[in-house]
């Protein structure tokens, strides 16, 4: 990181800013088709907005994020790794329609302050044309207010929080993955199915995050959450370790866990569970699953037999050796971000969440306008990312601020998530 602590594209940091130029020049691309070409946008615009619109000239499109790249979160950074390599891979295949994409990546280290601080320098200082796939449940609510009131898109946040599907009250805020109480209520399906007389303790960050899983059991199990769920224990992103909430919950005589943590906290919960000998069934969230984040670190022996929900397909499957889509992916990782592990999951994360804003831009046609950026974020019809689990895929409409709604349980058998089951709603 600079000085400035933000990642631009550049010939310089080819690794990096490759995977944000990408995406952003995807979107691009379909937002600022030429008049040359004859096309009309979908909004009824014509002409170019080159010019009209913060972030948009005729040679370049500028959009920003803030990303923990330091912290207790450190290991999210490789989202923002991702999506500047994505993009540096479309720049580098001459960007859209003679734009190139810059990706301003600014590092907030996980804290909601410096996440304000970051995201002003980058409406206010850079002019970026909208925010884009910013990290965590807490910085991305520190700014939802600003960016809504400022009119500038906060798109495909990366965090399923359920508040950023509320386009009456914040109509410039969309996310992009599974909502957490989406995920723990297809838990609660799962469990009530293949577990009936199970005994739950939860593990759960204080926070709006981990509260969402919470609050999903509550709604998932109804009027029976005080007889399936014995037991809650919360845990502080300032906490050295998370080792006392786990011997109290053993002690509480459970035989399911349900963790909702980050990576760093994920790892140390499969690590204590193992160390003393309690063997609960254990439901931990998608959102600490990267096996070379999270379980590699914490043991792959210690993470065998752990389930969560997925929504994209698991790299180290050898199922998919033959997966084309799969197959595109290694060899983007291959060329554009040689020194990290194509097993990471926060980088097939990264990869299908700027396809998909690869896809909005495009549909965008000649009008770059933030409004018909968010509409078309908003228009989104059974799209289908190339690493999605069969079966899911992308709907948002004018009322429909939830992009991704299904996942099917995975079980880590020691190298890999195996799916089982049927793709599963919350209904």
């Amino acid at each position: 990181m600079s000085k400035r602590n933000w990642l631009v594209v550049s010939s310089k940091l080819p690794s990096l800013l490759g995977l944000a130029a990408v995406t952003g020049a995807l979107l691009i691309a379909g937002c600022n088709k030429k008049k040359t070409e004859g096309s009309s946008s979908s909004s009824g615009a014509s002409g170019d907005t080159a010019g009209a619109m913060p972030g948009i000239t005729a040679t370049e499109i500028k959009i920003g994020q803030s990303m923990p790249y330091s912290g207790p979160a450190s290991s999210y950074g490789a989202i923002g790794k991702g999506d500047v390599a994505y993009l540096k891979m479309i720049n580098d295949k001459g960007g859209i329609n003679g734009r190139k994409v810059n990706l301003i990546s600014l590092d907030d280290g996980y804290n909601p302050a410096k996440a304000v601080e970051q995201t002003r320098k980058l409406v206010e200082n850079e002019g970026v044309a909208f925010v884009f796939n910013s990290v965590g449940t807490a910085n991305n609510t520190a700014v939802q207010s600003y960016l809504n009131q400022k009119k500038v898109p906060q798109l495909f946040v990366a965090t399923g929080a359920d508040k950023w599907a509320d386009p009456a009250k914040n109509p410039w805020t969309i996310g992009w993955q599974p909502s957490y109480r989406t995920e723990s209520k297809i838990y609660v399906r799962y469990l009530m199915k293949e577990k009936p007389d199970a005994k739950v303790c939860v593990l759960y960050q204080n926070d709006d995050f981990g509260k969402d899983y919470l609050n999903g059991l509550h709604e998932g199990f109804g009027d029976k959450f005080d007889k399936y769920v014995i037991k809650t224990v919360s845990y502080e992103v300032t906490d050295p370790t998370v080792d006392s909430q786990v011997v109290t919950l053993q002690a509480a005589g459970c035989d399911v866990l349900v963790t909702a943590a980050t990576p760093k906290f994920a790892a140390g919960v499969i690590r204590k569970v193992f160390d003393i000998d309690w063997k609960p069934l254990h439901l931990l969230s998608n959102v600490a699953v990267s096996i070379t984040a999270v379980l590699k670190p914490a043991g792959l022996d210690k993470s065998t037999g752990i389930i969560t929900g997925l929504y994209l397909k698991d790299p180290s499957d050898p199922g998919l050796k033959d997966d084309p889509g799969m197959n595109d992916y290694r060899a983007w990782v291959k060329q554009y971000l040689p020194d990290l592990d194509p097993a990471d999951g926060n980088l097939v994360y990264a990869y299908s969440s700027t396809t998909t804003l690869v896809k909005v831009l495009t549909a965008c046609g000649n009008d770059l306008s933030r409004e018909n950026i968010m509409k078309q974020a908003a228009s989104l019809s059974k799209f289908v990312v190339p690493l999605a689990v069969p079966g899911v895929e992308i709907n948002t409409s004018a009322t429909n601020f939830r992009p991704i709604s299904q996942m099917q349980l995975g079980r880590f058998n020691g190298t890999n998530f195996e799916r089982f089951g049927e793709v599963l709603s919350a209904n």
